[in-house]
């Protein structure tokens, strides 16, 4: 099986530098959505090397900037899955920069906890 982030087409990056590259995610849950990721296949957070996290680093704050140009969040979630029993669906590493709206839920305490239904519950 072939990896979808290996295939990535010119045309859909949006940030690049040497070692990643960020572009829109294909099933975006907020307007703006993107992921970051290693141009090397690297399989998870614990597989890169420094060099690696470092460009991804530097990628999630320009794809801020972009996202601020672009749809004016009022604020972010980054994060980054790993492993199937951590969420991971696609074995390339990838941090999620999702750009969070006022509003786009009734109380956001708790970050990603309150976006996606069935996440535990984020104490008082």
């Amino acid at each position: 099986m072939t990896c979808p982030f290996c295939q990535i087409e010119k045309k859909q990056i949006l940030l690049e530098n040497k070692n990643a590259i960020a572009f829109f995610d294909k099933y975006p849950v907020q307007k703006g959505h993107m992921l970051i990721i290693p141009k090397e296949h690297v399989e998870s957070y614990f597989d890169a090397n420094d060099q690696q996290i470092y460009d991804i680093h530097e990628l999630i704050k320009l794809g801020k900037q972009f996202l601020e140009r672009e749809y004016s969040p009022d604020g972010y979630n980054i994060g980054v899955n790993v492993g199937s029993y951590g969420g991971q669906t696609i074995h390339h590493l990838h941090f999620h920069l999702i750009p969070r709206y006022k509003g786009d839920i009734e109380d956001p305490r708790g970050g990603i906890r309150n976006m996606i239904p069935n996440l535990v519950d984020y104490p008082e």
